[in-house]
């Protein structure tokens, strides 16, 4: 069997070598003669690989001690709830800066719990830019600020961290979590799905400061106080134990491959070959302002619309896979995220270069 580049926003590619560690462990993890499937997640050889994932992920993102991690489920779709039953603290204002459609989803749910103040908002532009942050009109009594670093479906992405001053920071990383450094001190909060950059779907990390626990919103269902999960070490009931056990792979993977320093060097690498391909061409054309542009999402559209299935098609026959882009951009958009090998991306390029040819 070989293998295929798979360029869908999530689920999304893993490190091949993750997969077969995971595949020669699969039936009996070092001897235990158990699958991680099949393990207590109170047992000692499940704690030990939990610990073990904590341990990595803060050497990997230099967590402060001063943050705890969790290992949680729900997906990003549920830190929109927890983010304000956790964080308000009696305050009724928050911030949002509104850059695309999981923003908008945030701010939907948000606004169930408090009065949400709009800071910047890139709807009118499409959600093509992100607001200068000189034109946001932030809350300095808001309960917190929040924003999406990179926007999945519209291919927008800060190339930098806002300041907030004393206020916490809260940041959605689900599609860019591990593709750079960054300074963890800056946020209040970081939580990311897995799906994308972490290991497969159904796990969620959430880094949260500790003045950040232990505050939650009276008469709200203790699943979602980030206190039950910090007091029984994300353990309170049974967590996603595969995988928490594959983001533990990824997150040593990521060590051998020189941390995130070097990621950043390969996924920028990856990122500027496809973008000047489009750049490049007449054929295809990218809709994002270039300084926003996304490292991990890159919607491209064809000048015929028309040859959209044909693209799809005939990229499917070599190899290139879930390229169709979101119903609400059209065209197409390659996810590349860390998992996706530069060579993944040469043949992108090769292909479109040889369908231009060919229908240009």
């Amino acid at each position: 069997m070989s293998r295929v580049f798979n360029f869908s926003a999530g689920p999304a590619m893993m490190p091949e070598e993750v997969l077969q560690i995971a595949r020669e462990e699969l039936a009996d993890w070092k001897g235990s003669g158990m699958s991680v499937m099949e393990m207590s997640h109170r047992g000692k050889e499940f704690v030990s690989i939990a610990e073990q994932a904590e341990v990595d992920l803060r050497a990997v993102m230099n967590i402060p001690d001063n943050y705890k991690v969790l290992f949680l489920q729900g997906g990003a779709s549920l830190q929109f709830s927890m983010v304000p039953i956790n964080v308000l603290r009696g305050n009724k204002k928050a911030d949002y800066i509104l850059t695309g459609s999981w923003g908008k989803k945030a701010i939907a749910e948000a606004k169930r719990f408090c009065d949400v103040n709009v800071a910047a908002s890139s709807l009118p532009q499409k959600f093509m830019t992100i607001p200068d942050e000189s034109s946001w009109q932030l809350n300095k009594d808001a309960a917190y600020v929040h924003y999406t670093p990179n926007e999945t479906i519209e291919g927008v992405e800060f190339q930098s961290i806002p300041e907030t001053g004393d206020v916490p920071l809260i940041a959605d990383m689900s599609s860019t979590i591990l593709s750079r450094p960054i300074d963890v001190a800056k946020f209040g909060i970081i939580y990311a799905g897995a799906q994308k950059n972490i290991g497969p779907a159904g796990l969620t990390v959430v880094i949260v400061r500790e003045d950040l626990v232990g505050q939650a919103l009276d008469d709200m269902p203790v699943m979602t106080h980030y206190s039950t999960h910090v007091d029984n070490g994300s353990m309170y009931n049974t967590p996603p134990t595969y995988g928490w056990y594959l983001a533990g792979l990824v997150f040593q993977w990521i060590k051998r491959q020189g941390g995130l320093h070097a990621m950043a060097k390969i996924n920028e690498r990856k990122a500027n070959k496809l973008y000047s391909a489009i750049d490049n061409s007449s054929f295809y054309s990218n809709p994002v302002e270039k300084q926003y542009r996304s490292w991990m999402n890159v919607p491209f559209i064809l000048a015929n619309a028309d040859l959209d299935s044909a693209f799809l098609r005939e990229a499917k026959d070599n190899g290139l896979v879930t390229l169709k882009g979101h119903r609400s951009v059209g065209g197409m958009r390659a996810s590349i995220y860390n998992a996706m090998p530069e060579e993944g991306v040469d043949a992108l390029v090769s292909f479109m270069a040889e369908f231009e040819r060919r229908n240009g």
